[in-house]
């Protein structure tokens, strides 16, 4: 049994996905001067998909990311392409009322439409799978994901249904589950191969990627001069400004940081089991979530091996013997793997707002951004690359719905705000255990 660190790279953690995925491309350093219409800081998902949207509309667009492509969360994640947002329906409607949770619901929907569709245009091979459940440790659980069955049932979304202990038993073969719902709209992908295959299809169309550039100020517009994006070799000047930085904003724009808090997530990777042994264990070959509020989320890879993700941290460091601990958790679910070796131990940052819903914005200044995806990011950040490019092309009708989500501040301001955060997540982790 090899329970290895995390090991870092240029390319970030050493994860089964950078050694899964074919050599990357390179992108130069950002040096000197340079205009363009519109942008765009981050990389990611998001950044991708804003660049892509707007080169496809006949904008000049310049990418600018800190590290290499996929660094971030993008080329880190569980992969799991998912409907909906973190929140329950119930909740969301209890927030914006019931007309703007329907269009909220429509839109998830098209991010999942979004990626699909990029992935079969620019022949992006990522391994996509469709099949998701949302399984129920407790009774208890069952409840509430029968209430979410009910609701999205009555905007007449058919791709969804709730499954009992023993249908359930059939997708994931476990005892820990006691029913849960399964969602043939969801689905699961590579997603490092996924964010280089965005990569490569905004470059073909003319969008002009700087790596290893890292932003360290910005000034937004004014009438009389464009916004400019500052780095220590460089800065871009552009109409507009769209900031897709996520958990790794740091100080850039510390109003945008006030609204969402980096949490750490992690994920080990088995030996390959072999195809039998792994449909033993997920015969279908979804993906999969559990209901807790610290949740486990798994699936298979490509090559059989048992992709399993859970634990957070509220602060910046791993922790102590992640690989023994995701082990643990992951024998929880299928002690059948107690001896198959663990080869790849990573993890990264995502970020989350206080809602739980995507903040999805403009600053003074023609300055857009969106963070706060919450875990629900591989599918909405397509969506919300799309909707801010709609914006800046003059069409701002979903832009407006997400931008009228009141979001707000976490509690405690700099210092205190993550103690605080800490105290509810154990809160929350208690809940789990009734």
């Amino acid at each position: 049994m090899n329970l290895l660190p995390q090991i870092e790279s240029e390319f970030g953690p050493q994860s089964y996905y950078l050694d899964s995925a074919s050599p990357p491309a390179f992108h130069p350093r950002l040096e000197g001067s340079h205009t363009c219409d519109v942008c765009v800081v981050g990389a990611g998902f998001t950044g991708l998909s804003a660049a892509l949207n707007l080169a496809e509309a006949g904008y000049s667009v310049a990418l600018l990311e800190g590290e290499r492509i996929g660094w971030g969360a993008s080329g880190r994640n569980g992969g799991q392409v998912l409907t909906g947002f973190a929140p329950s329906l119930n909740k969301i409607e209890g927030w914006v009322g019931e007309a703007h949770t329907r269009q909220l619901w429509e839109m998830s929907l098209e991010a999942t439409q979004i990626l699909q569709e990029r992935m079969a245009r620019h022949r992006i091979d990522a391994e996509y799978r469709a099949g998701y459940v949302l399984a129920a440790v407790r009774q208890r659980q069952m409840k509430d994901l029968a209430e979410e069955h009910l609701y999205v049932s009555r905007l007449g979304y058919d791709q969804m249904r709730m499954a009992n202990r023993e249908e359930v038993r059939a997708l994931v073969n476990s005892e820990r589950f006691q029913g849960g719902l399964v969602d043939m709209g969801s689905g699961h992908i590579h997603p490092l191969k996924y964010v280089r295959g965005l990569a490569k299809a905004a470059t073909q169309s003319g969008v002009r990627i700087f790596e290893q550039s890292r932003v360290n100020a910005i000034h937004p517009g004014n009438p009389a001069s464009r916004a400019r994006a500052v780095t220590a070799a460089g800065e871009v000047q552009a109409d507009h400004l769209v900031l897709c930085c996520n958990a790794y904003i740091g100080n850039l724009q510390r109003e945008m940081r006030s609204r969402i808090m980096p949490v750490g997530t992690y994920i080990i990777a088995s030996a390959p089991l072999g195809r039998e042994l792994a449909l033993s264990l997920l015969p279908t070959n979804y993906c999969v979530s559990d209901a807790n509020f610290v949740l486990d989320y798994f699936r298979l890879s490509a090559d059989w091996r048992m992709l399993f993700g859970g634990r957070v941290s509220y602060t910046t460091i791993p922790p102590a013997g992640l690989a023994r601990r995701m082990r643990q958790r992951m024998l929880a679910v299928f002690p059948e793997l107690r001896n198959t070796a663990i080869t790849h131990a990573w993890g990264g940052f995502v970020d989350i707002s206080m809602n739980r819903l995507p903040d999805i914005g403009r600053l003074p200044g023609n300055v857009y951004y969106a963070q706060g995806f919450s875990g629900q990011g591989v599918a909405l950040t397509g969506l919300a690359g799309k909707v801010i490019s709609d914006a800046i092309r003059g069409d701002s009708e979903k832009f407006d719905v997400f931008a009228r989500i009141p979001h707000r501040p976490f509690p405690g301001g700099e210092w205190l705000r993550l103690p605080l955060l800490t105290l509810s997540a154990l809160y929350s982790r208690l809940q789990d255990l009734i």
